[in-house]
């Protein structure tokens, strides 16, 4: 059985032990601040007592063909960001979290990803890092892939200590740290509806605004006027919202999509996709007038049915923005993550994830933004202030190149973009386009419109 020790601060104030695979388990959700689902989770330890560092999340390939390039990948992305940051790790500890698909019982996951704990354990080996510990969570409870000893680790896996307590809990009671659920539960909040009559509307809404919009967004004179409308609807539909009182999440976001039409929906999504207007609406980011703002951005993603599914990186990206500069780091890593399963060439997305796992302090983009008002559009220098804070901190600079798709379409890999904690992430490049309306879509043409190189979706 491993010992592992998590300092909460300096050195001079009183340090965590954790003892075993057992509170090392229950620590899991209080470093990721949520309860990883269907997550391959790896931490950075440095020093002797074994200080967590950097931390990196994916969602475990469905393929096993998959396992070895991404366990390379993984592997090779959180020793190298945790070089950049804090020094090269000393030991690292992963955490494979799947249920069984019926709940009968998770002995069965854990041998089936077993060869994949293994591969990642070769991979932070040929990089000279061993694993301390390498544990699968499933159904409530836990096995050790490292520990030999049935007296501590049986086969048939132990069971999860009671939420509330541990000292890690105690610790992040009295710290302020708070699990936000699960990482299913904080994406379904972000999804795009489902039930088939909400769906047909909406997307009926969207067509219908597509062909109205996109040619005014293709007009260099009238693109103008079109985020002047946009901006103007988010902020009445930013005061509708505000007006309604604070409730769960699940109640609070059902009453969010009622107070908010199909085509009111539209008009601002659509709108959304002008790089300049949705910079602008960037600029809520503080006080009250960002919870409203993060309640429309959540529910205008909610609205991104059917085809218009790549819509959803505006609201997303926004929402992502919103939550870091409030303090969410957790809620901001979904949201761009979501943002970039979306459209994995985002770059403000790409640029602002990165960001956020680089440890960054968001008033540099704040401060630009506060500055820029309502004149130009603040993308570049909010940006090159992200860069001049990552350069001050010795990181490299911020950098856009092509990204690689992993195998499942989906998720990102490796040094494409990194997940919570991971370290650095590289951007795809984007031209800035927008997206296309119904009408081109239903011709079979590309669903952008304006021309690369213009200033729009970026």
């Amino acid at each position: 059985m491993n010992k592992h020790h998590e300092s909460t601060g300096p050195a001079a104030e009183q340090q965590i032990t954790l003892r075993g695979p057992a509170e090392l388990a229950d620590a899991l959700p209080y470093l990721m601040g949520f309860y990883p689902n269907d997550s391959v989770v790896m931490v950075a330890l440095h020093g002797g007592r074994g200080r967590f560092g950097g931390r990196l999340r994916l969602g475990i390939p469905q393929a096993p063909g998959e396992w070895g390039p991404v366990a390379d990948q993984l592997a090779d992305c959180l020793v190298s960001g945790s070089e950049r940051r804090e020094g090269r790790p000393d030991a690292i500890v992963i955490f494979l979290c799947q249920d069984s698909p019926d709940g009968s019982g998770g002995r069965l996951t854990m041998e089936r990803l077993r060869p994949f704990a293994q591969r990642l354990r070769t991979a932070c080996g040929a990089l000279d890092v061993p694993v301390l510990e390498a544990l699968c969570i499933s159904d409530g409870r836990y096995w050790s892939y490292c520990c030999p000893d049935p007296r501590c680790c049986p086969d048939q896996g132990s069971p999860l200590v009671m939420p509330g307590t541990t000292v890690m809990a105690a610790a992040a009671a009295y710290a302020g740290v708070h699990v936000r659920g699960t990482l299913r539960d904080m994406e379904a909040r972000l999804q795009p509806w489902r039930a088939p009559a909400a769906v047909t509307a909406q997307e009926e809404a969207l067509d219908r605004a597509g062909p109205a919009l996109v040619p005014r967004l293709l007009d260099e004179r009238a693109r103008g006027e079109v985020a002047a409308e946009t901006l103007r609807l988010a902020r009445t539909l930013m005061d509708r919202i505000e007006e309604t009182q604070p409730a769960p999440p699940a109640l609070s976001d059902a009453g969010d999509d009622q107070l908010i039409g199909p085509d009111e929906a539209a008009a601002v999504i659509l709108g959304l996709q002008d790089r300049e207007t949705r910079d602008k609406a960037a600029a809520w980011m503080e006080g009250a007038e960002a919870q409203a703002a993060l309640r429309l951005w959540r529910t205008l993603a909610r609205r991104c049915v059917g085809p218009y599914g790549e819509h959803a990186a505006a609201p997303l990206t926004l929402a992502g923005w919103v939550s870091w500069s409030t303090g969410d780091e957790p809620g901001a890593r979904v949201a761009l993550t979501l943002a970039l399963r979306a459209d994995p060439g985002y770059t403000f997305a790409q640029l602002l994830h990165r960001a956020c796992n680089e440890g960054l302090d968001p008033e540099a983009l704040r401060r630009c933004l506060r500055e820029a008002g309502d004149g130009a559009s603040p993308d570049a220098r909010a940006v090159e202030a992200v860069m001049d804070t990552a350069a001050d901190r010795g990181a490299t600079s911020l950098r856009v190149r092509r990204s690689r798709p992993l195998p499942d379409g989906g998720r990102r890999r490796g040094r494409a973009h990194r997940r919570p904690g991971a370290g650095r992430g590289e951007p795809s490049p984007a031209s800035a386009r927008p997206r296309t309306a119904a009408a081109g879509r239903r011709s079979g043409e590309a669903r952008r419109y304006g021309r690369r190189g213009s200033r729009t979706r970026r």
